[in-house]
């Protein structure tokens, strides 16, 4: 009996020890990605761009009507809202998905890109490259152009609706993920996608054109605020959404994904549990300078703002931070001066940086003693000649 008392006790300390003894990275591991349906898929941080999960994500794919995505925010950002366009004979009876637009109707680009958005018109998709490219091809050219600046390294753009014309119409679901998220930086974008219901006009009938918005998730995620679905045969189901909780956003890309709206709601899901938004950096933090520089007495390098970062917790324990300066010397002529920056990196990799001013302490008010100590004199001599008259 005793013994058995003694075995025990020894486990429970045993165990005990190694609860304890556990390494903290095993402790803070994140939950491992979902299983998903998707041949490519990706989920980026919204605000910072980070691709947070990648899944044949540098696969070039067909992407159906996503393409729609680079269409709308070309045209928003070259062209106006309020502009009133006409419908060309070319757009009309586009195939697929249409807004059944007819040849010399006029509405505005705004409410084009509704139809776009909502309902993917491709009929809408072909007017509004007309009006802003003078052409399709035109068209085209603008959008390869913008895909480039985005830094869309995998992606070449035939056509503006995403229809199965070409071998060369084609993306990755990273790149589009970066589509993504620089287009909902855009607050006319990030209005339109996520609206549920739109009325627009429609030229000779007696009623208004009601879009009821295609993609789902608006309805079925908590949060969700965008973006678009796409489909064509050599596509397969393709999907691209967004969500917003407590103020952070996030986007997935999925391509051929034959059980798209859950594997877009498990992603998120995934993003939001293991990626917290961490603020690595405070606006007005003082930060001293890892390099042999000369900080006149008073003076202090202060962050201009604050800086967040989405992180799984062990990842939080490797951020480095480096200061770079432009100056050798700080002097308090330089107060409000930029004079470096404070450069954060996640495995070598600068994920970003912030600017760093010249801050000059106030200079210290002379306190009562001290003012009636230099008055002293003064008053020591008018005292003396009044009461020696």
């Amino acid at each position: 009996m005793n013994i058995r008392k003694y075995l025990s006790g020894v486990l429970v300390v045993f165990l005990f020890i190694q609860m304890t003894l556990t390494p903290a990275a095993m402790v803070k591991a994140a939950a491992a990605p979902p299983s998903l349906s998707a041949e490519g898929a990706a989920l980026i941080d919204v605000e910072s761009g980070r691709i947070l999960y990648s899944k044949n994500g540098t696969k070039k794919m067909r992407i159906a009507s996503l393409t729609k995505t680079m269409t709308a925010i070309v045209a928003i950002e070259m062209g106006k809202l309020d502009a009133q366009v006409t419908v060309p004979p070319q757009a009309v009876g586009v195939e697929g998905s249409s807004i059944y637009l007819k040849n010399g109707e006029k509405l505005t680009l705004e409410e084009l890109l509704y139809g776009l958005m909502l309902r993917s018109g491709n009929d809408a998709a072909v007017t509004i490259a007309t009006h802003i490219g003078g052409s399709v091809p035109g068209f085209t050219y603008l959008m390869n152009e913008k895909a480039a600046m985005i830094g869309m390294e995998h992606t070449s753009f035939t056509n503006p609706h995403g229809l199965d014309d070409s071998n060369q119409h084609y993306s990755t679901a990273e790149d589009m993920a970066k589509l993504s998220a620089y287009a909902l930086h855009n607050p006319v974008f990030r209005q339109i996608v996520s609206t549920k219901v739109k009325d627009i006009s429609w030229e000779g009938e007696q009623w208004d054109r009601r879009l009821l918005n295609k993609n789902k998730m608006l309805h079925l995620y908590n949060g969700a605020d965008g973006v678009k679905t796409g489909y064509t045969k050599l596509a397969k189901r393709c999907l691209a959404s967004s969500a917003t909780r407590d103020g952070r956003q996030l986007a997935t890309i999925t391509l051929n994904a034959s059980d798209d709206w859950n594997d877009s709601a498990k992603l998120m899901d995934w993003g939001f549990a293991n990626y917290p938004l961490l603020e690595l950096v405070k606006k007005g933090q003082e930060v001293k300078p890892d390099t042999p520089v000369s900080l006149e007495a008073g003076t202090h390098l202060v962050t201009t703002n604050a800086f967040q970062y989405p992180l799984q917790t062990a990842e939080a324990e490797a951020i480095q931070k480096r200061v770079v300066m432009g100056e050798s010397s700080v002097t308090s002529k330089m107060n409000g001066q930029l004079a470096g920056f404070l450069q954060l990196y996640l495995k070598e990799k600068m994920i970003g940086q912030v600017p760093l001013l010249v801050s000059v302490d106030a200079p210290t008010s002379v306190a009562p003693q001290a003012s009636r100590s230099m008055w002293q004199p003064f008053w020591d001599i008018v005292s003396g000649g009044l009461w020696s008259a």
